[in-house]
């Protein structure tokens, strides 16, 4: 597929200002501010009938506004409903969108998803549904490149939707975002590589894009993501879905490149996630504060998933961006809840990474670390036979023998959902004292 800006040079530009110039059309997705488009097309027509089936679309006329004041159109706009989870009605009345233009080439619109008042979240996923949603996503994407941690190309926009089966215009913020073929072609990978055959990060040679993309999803407070590390990497992922959102394109010689997307549900645009009780155990930070915890989670999982030398580099890159990811949070275009929620987690984060002590803090690198009630080691506070993960965080509170009381951060999602552990997840547990360590990995 040819590029977008192929694709646009291509087409017909009309303006009251001046002759045609074909090649002063705009690339989309370049410049810093937010673009202004309009979209006409039967929205309602393709949202009544596009919810259950991505390929079904209505033709539509897309609008741009150059800076100098002209406007280029382009007609015969393939006009589609895009996402997963997202295009349940129950979560978005006004779906993500993907546009394919006449002469080739795409692009993703990240849409306000609908009309729900200020932090109201959807009831099954916890999405923002109002355009304070594409705004905040932007800021994570700008986040995302000062750290530059592998991810698409977005711009964001002020779109005018103008259906004729509607009364009056739609006037929102939106996200433009890079198309998969797009990106594809912009870090040289030669196919996408398909979820069913991904495999994992061990066996496509991806380890420093996945480190890179492990701490990034940490910071930002994102956990609607998976990527299969190792092939027995059972965190989150499974079998049929090795990947998700995150998009893997094969640069040969057993090689392959990652780009993280996708984040309408991360904790820096959703500001909390409703299924927290169901995972972790306030009580493991003295602030009891979600944020902290959810950072910490992540954070705390890379252990098990890197060598203590890469481990280290991540932290010295990250923390070598301090300044300047604080610096696109303070010039951000967003509302003043999402500028404080981005700030929440970016403390959280650094916190996490920047001390020694912080980072190595206790942790169980057992397999067969049992829990229990009682110092004794009488009454199991799980399932029969129940251990924890290798790599789980823990916070010792005392000692009795051989016995630690502790609190326990499930950063592996032992007890998550469906196999939840209240005395886990709601109070201090005992387990041996000779499990605990803070040589993990081990330095040698």
């Amino acid at each position: 597929m040819r590029s977008l800006l192929f694709a646009l040079v291509s087409l017909t530009l009309s303006t009251s200002a001046q002759p045609p110039a074909a090649e002063k059309l705009p690339a989309l997705l370049n410049g810093n501010g937010p673009i202004g488009l309009t979209l006409e097309a039967p929205l309602q027509e393709l949202f009544q009938k596009g919810l259950q089936d991505e390929k079904v679309f209505v033709p539509g006329t897309l609008r741009i506004k150059n800076a100098d004041g002209t406007e280029a159109e382009l007609t015969g706009v393939q006009v589609s409903v895009r996402g997963n989870t997202s295009r349940r009605e129950t979560e978005c009345t006004f779906p993500k969108l993907k546009l394919k233009l006449p002469q080739g080439g795409s692009l993703k619109i990240g849409t306000h998803c609908g009309e729900r008042a200020d932090e109201a979240l959807s009831a099954k996923y916890g999405r923002l549904g109002n355009e304070k949603s594409p705004q905040r996503e932007a800021l994570v994407y700008d986040l995302l490149r000062a750290v530059e941690a592998p991810t698409l190309k977005t711009r964001p926009a002020r779109i005018t939707y103008v259906d004729k089966a509607q009364p009056e215009p739609v006037v929102r913020h939106a996200l433009l975002l890079e198309d998969d073929d797009d990106a594809m072609k912009r870090v040289k990978g030669t196919a996408e590589i398909p979820l069913e055959s991904f495999g994992s990060v061990a066996v496509r040679g991806a380890a420093n894009d996945a480190a890179r993309i492990a701490f990034a999803e940490a910071m930002i407070g994102n956990f609607d993501w998976c990527l299969k590390f190792s092939p027995d990497d059972i965190y989150r992922c499974n079998e049929p879905r090795p990947l998700w959102n995150v998009v893997a394109f094969d640069m040969g010689d057993k090689k392959a490149s990652l780009l993280m997307k996708d984040f309408d549900l991360a904790g820096m645009v959703v500001g909390q996630h409703t299924w927290f009780k169901t995972v972790w155990n306030r009580k493991f930070v003295e602030s009891g504060s979600e944020t902290e915890i959810e950072v910490l989670s992540q954070v705390q999982r890379t252990r098990s998933l890197f060598p203590r030398g890469m481990l280290d580099a991540e932290r010295r890159h990250f923390s070598g961006r301090k300044a300047a990811v604080y610096d696109v949070v303070q010039r951000a275009q967003v509302d003043e809840q999402g500028r404080a929620l981005a700030r929440g987690y970016l403390d959280a984060f650094f916190k996490a990474i920047e001390d020694d002590a912080a980072f190595y803090r206790p942790i169980v690198a057992r397999a067969d670390v049992q829990v229990f009630l009682d110092a004794e080691g009488t009454r199991e506070a799980c399932g029969p036979q129940d251990v924890m993960r290798p790599g789980t965080p823990v916070n010792a509170i005392q000692k009795s023998g051989q016995m630690s009381q502790v609190v326990i951060l499930d950063a592996m999602w032992r007890w998550a959902s469906k196999n939840e552990c209240h005395a886990v997840q709601d109070g201090p547990v005992w387990i041996r004292s000779d499990a605990i360590t803070n040589d993990y990995p081990a330095r040698n």
